[in-house]
C-alpha cells in the first residue's frame, strides 16, 4: 500500500500539523514516534513542530516533557532542552535510552 492509498488522518486535513500535535497531546502522553505514526508525518518533522508548539501553548495549558531514561542505570535526563532522544547515557555510556514523552496539561 503506498502512502497515497492510506486512509486519511484522524483530524481534518485543513488543520495544521502543529495544531494536530497539540490536539493529540491534550488527550494523551505520546513520544515523537507515536505522533509521527498517528499523524503520518516524518519523526524529524514532528520534532521541529514540537519545539514551536511548546512556544505556542499558553497558560493555563503547558507542555509537560517526561524526560528520557537510560535502560541500564536509570539515569534521567531532567535538564535536557532538546526534544530528541539522547544518543547515550552520560553515566554508563549505554545507548539504550527511552525517548522523552510529551503531553499538554491544563493547570
Amino acid at each position: 500500500m503506498s502512502h497515497r492509498d492510506r486512509p486519511s488522518r484522524s483530524r481534518p486535513a485543513s488543520e495544521t500539523v502543529r495544531r494536530q500535535i497539540i490536539a493529540e497531546l491534550e488527550t494523551r502522553t505520546m513520544t515523537a514516534r507515536d505522533l509521527s505514526q498517528t499523524l503520518r508525518v516524518a519523526e524529524k518533522e514532528i520534532l521541529g513542530h514540537l519545539e514551536h508548539a511548546s512556544k505556542s501553548v499558553r497558560p493555563p495549558k503547558r507542555l509537560i516533557i517526561e524526560p528520557a531514561v537510560c535502560h541500564r542505570c536509570r539515569f534521567t535526563f531532567h535538564d535536557r532542552r532538546k526534544f530528541t532522544r539522547p544518543s547515550r547515557c552520560p553515566q554508563c555510556r549505554h545507548e539504550g535510552i527511552s525517548p522523552p514523552a510529551f503531553r499538554i496539561e491544563t493547570d
